[in-house]
């Protein structure tokens, strides 16, 4: 009873009432907590704060966003060597974001690039995450999207196209899905990345679409999204991998798509934010995945997490679906209205199904079709 009662005392609320003792929270429970106060401690001071500090708050740095990019392409530090077997995602995340901002790198740059990129490529086709590694689907995404976005014949002639299609088949699996690299595991995030470069290349064929449809299908979930294989929970990330991969096929029709679009947009919190699974924190990479703003260059996952590349490239990705969202042609620009902070603001356009700039997107496509 006298424990009861000093619980009591220590629980009473404006008023003298006493409040219900809350239970023991979760690590995650605590985090959201403190997302959730961050973010709404920094609506309220923007919804108090004069004209120009608002206008400050909401507009890209572009000259500092560009200086953070530019100089990661050029020179790393030694925190960086534990991606050393993801060296074309670098390259991909850095190199995109540019060419959102509007900007492309120097020639100097390109070539560099180009030539790197042209030593992680396989002899027997695919890129590894760096010269010498294993060729794996998800670095060669990230090295024909880079190569894409670069543009340029002298890019696009550095992919061999016949090894890749070799190296794709030898990929996929007898379920239908694809494997990531030799032995390597089985998910819809290889489905998605074969796919997307078989189809950028022209390379796409009824071998690397056999079965395909029947796999993505099994990885959708009771809640509505998709899993990384079939039994698994339903992600952000690979519902947007599955989902993309259908549409790819011409099969999206056969998904249960009022179930995929009601899990979806309940996986926006009440920050505003998208978390990638049911009861996860918000990250700023789903603003792409799933459709943070900073002055000092580069975007971040959220409040408290350091900026870095990924959260860069998918930030400003999943801004510019937003401010092209409204938009019914792909080269008719979004009204004002639709850009928060105005044109300031204005980014590229992408292709919704391979993260690439549109320009540069029709770019490579009319240059692989003339290579068919």
């Amino acid at each position: 009873t006298e424990r009861k009662k000093t619980r009591a005392s220590n629980h009473r609320g404006k008023g003298g009432g006493v409040m219900e003792e809350l239970p023991s929270i979760t690590v995650s429970q605590r985090e959201q907590f403190l997302v959730e106060n961050d973010v709404f401690g920094m609506y309220s001071y923007f919804d108090t704060s004069d004209i120009a500090t608002q206008k400050f708050m909401v507009e890209i740095q572009r000259d500092k966003q560009l200086d953070y990019l530019m100089n990661g392409l050029r020179q790393l530090g030694p925190s960086f060597s534990s991606l050393d077997a993801n060296r074309p995602w670098v390259c991909y995340w850095i190199i995109h974001s540019i060419a959102l901002l509007g900007e492309s790198v120097d020639d100097d740059l390109e070539n560099n690039t180009i030539d790197f990129l042209g030593r992680c490529q396989g002899s027997d086709g695919g890129y590894g995450g760096g010269p010498g590694q294993l060729p794996h689907l998800a670095t060669s995404y990230a090295a024909v999207n880079t190569l894409v976005t670069l543009g340029g014949e002298k890019a696009f002639s550095s992919i061999n196209r016949e090894q890749m299609a070799c190296f794709l088949r030898r990929m996929k699996d007898t379920n239908g899905g694809f494997r990531m690299h030799n032995m390597g595991e089985i998910d819809v995030r290889a489905c998605y990345t074969a796919i997307s470069i078989a189809s950028i290349l022209n390379i796409v064929d009824d071998q690397l679409t056999r079965g395909l449809g029947d796999y993505i299908l099994s990885c959708q979930t009771y809640e509505g999204g998709i899993g990384g294989e079939p039994g698994s929970e339903a992600h952000g990330g690979y519902t947007y991998c599955g989902l993309a991969t259908m549409i790819l096929i011409n099969e999206v029709d056969r998904l249960n798509l009022d179930s995929l679009m009601n899990w979806v947009v309940h996986r926006q919190g009440v920050e505003m934010g998208f978390q990638g699974r049911t009861n996860k924190l918000v990250d700023g990479c789903y603003t792409f995945w799933q459709v943070n703003l900073v002055a000092d260059g580069g975007f971040r996952d959220k409040l408290r997490k350091p900026r870095d590349f990924y959260h860069t490239c998918y930030c400003l990705s999943g801004l510019s679906v937003a401010q092209h969202a409204w938009s019914k042609h792909e080269d008719t620009p979004p009204l004002t209205r639709h850009i928060l902070g105005g044109y300031a603001n204005h980014l590229e356009p992408v292709h919704l199904l391979h993260n690439v700039v549109m320009d540069r997107y029709n770019e490579a496509i009319e240059f692989f079709h003339r290579a068919a």
